[in-house]
């Protein structure tokens, strides 16, 4: 069962120091453009060869949106105009019969996410016939046990839009709210009314989707803890099954939307903590369950139940209820994983279309694991999913004494043990109740690659 989450505010700040997410290990810094796309191909076809082959999980990246948000950090493309779409989609179209013909037909396609961008750029024609195409390209699982998500920009949709993507076979929404106090949306350029996220959730429901998700972001320009907690209480009103709660990272340095934030409005560092604070115990009260890094599930939902009984996974799309799967990624600076390779697409619109037409795979760069990257990536995945490493499990599975193999990194965790944030027993390692919002600190002890050159390219862990 979960534990109860504990906010001590002199341990959140001592731990929260740069560091990765870990939807990946290795992270994103290891991956190298010697990695081509004869590796890929060659990761696909010993995929294919597995005694028991892995179902297939798409991630599919839509980068265009109509408007820019002074926030987002993500690749994508600022443009009115929606005849681009239909040439991306020509593209997108031609990559998914590559992918496709790479792929065992009988494979099981149980996962679908759509990312950007702003997914809901396209119409519902176009989204319609995108569909259409993956169930010519694949074999995807039409039973609805299957997870296929689409992230949705409220001021982009209708409620008849909702039910339209639900017959089109998605059965989980992430709505994009962030704040909706009025003064905050003007500072990060995106102005939504509270009551179009409250008739687009009412769709939902009427529409069957099986899970509804929430996005908010705390540190935003102009937040208050009195603004906020206004917020929070209208979601926790509205009851979604999911809420993620994203620490903004300002960098305006690296991202220049972000240049475009009055630096007057920025709250100070402590206010963040504030805000952290009070979502957590905001969320934890009205029944929330802290499912790991900024992700809250109501207790019946599939993520909560995932975490109670063991089942977790996580990915680059973050946690998930379903077991373990090959991962392609799709369109424009999409990644993928492939049997014991990552991959990543050209993040050019022009690369990515000449790619294709010279008939490759838009493969950029990626990595292929050694036999000790995929023993710490699965003591990582174990501590992001589960908040415990089994040592007779990982030894059983890949040979080692745990105790032998990972000296080093159990004696750099001495200080958090000494603070109560995890327990090394002779066993297993184990999270305490205020360890898990310092997963990250405590999963970066595992890690091969981490040196302090590489810290600055991630974000803060807390």
């Amino acid at each position: 069962m979960a534990q109860p989450l504990y906010f001590n505010r002199a341990l959140v700040e001592k731990y929260d120091r740069p560091g990765p997410r870990y939807t990946s290990y290795p992270t994103a810094p290891q991956f190298h453009s010697a990695f081509a796309e004869d590796d890929y191909r060659s990761a696909a076809r010993a995929s294919n060869q597995l005694a028991t082959p892995k179902d297939l999980s798409l991630y599919i990246h839509i980068p265009f949106c109509k408007s820019l948000c002074y926030y987002c950090a993500c690749n994508k493309i600022i443009t009115q105009k929606t005849h681009r779409a239909v040439e991306y989609l020509d593209y997108l179209k031609r990559e998914i019969a590559m992918q496709a013909a790479l792929f065992d037909p009988t494979r099981k396609l149980t996962q679908l996410h759509f990312g950007g961008g702003t997914p809901t750029y396209l119409s519902s024609a176009q989204l319609g016939e995108l569909m259409d195409c993956l169930h010519q390209a694949f074999n995807l699982d039409d039973s609805d046990e299957h997870e296929f998500s689409i992230e949705v920009d409220p001021r982009t949709i209708s409620r008849e839009r909702i039910a339209e993507l639900r017959a089109q076979g998605f059965n989980r929404l992430s709505f994009g709210v962030q704040d909706f106090d009025e003064k905050v949306q003007a500072a990060v350029n995106r102005l939504q009314s509270e009551q179009q996220i409250y008739d687009l959730l009412a769709a939902a429901r009427e529409a069957r989707f099986k899970s509804v998700s929430v996005d908010l972001i705390y540190g935003l320009p102009l937040q208050t803890v009195a603004s906020f907690d206004t917020t929070l209480g209208k979601i926790i009103a509205l009851r979604p099954d999911r809420i993620a709660a994203y620490s903004y990272a300002h960098l305006p340095s690296l991202v220049r939307a972000q240049r475009l934030i009055r630096r007057e409005d920025m709250p100070p560092p402590e206010r963040k903590m504030e805000l952290l604070e009070l979502t957590i115990e905001r969320l934890t009260a009205a029944g929330y369950v802290y499912i790991g890094m900024d992700h809250f599930a109501l207790p019946d939902d599939e993520l909560a139940l995932a975490r109670a009984n063991g089942t977790l996974q996580r990915n680059f799309q973050g946690y998930s209820t379903h077991a373990d799967c090959d991962l392609i990624g799709l369109g424009v600076s999409s990644i993928g994983k492939v049997g014991d390779s990552y991959s990543q697409s050209v993040k050019e619109l022009s690369q990515y279309y000449a790619r294709i037409d010279q008939g490759l795979l838009p493969v950029h760069r990626g990595y292929g694991l050694n036999a000790d990257d995929r023993l710490r990536r699965e003591v990582i995945s174990d501590l992001m999913c589960h908040g415990r490493i089994d040592f007779a499990r990982i030894e059983a599975r890949h040979g080692i004494s745990f105790r032998d193999y990972f000296a080093d990194a159990l004696a750099s965790l001495d200080e958090h043990v000494a603070d109560q944030l995890v327990q090394i027993e002779d066993a297993a390692l184990q999270l305490l109740p205020q360890g898990w919002l310092m997963l990250r600190s405590v999963a970066m002890a595992f890690d091969a690659y981490l040196g302090d050159s590489q810290k600055g390219n991630f974000s803060r862990t807390v």
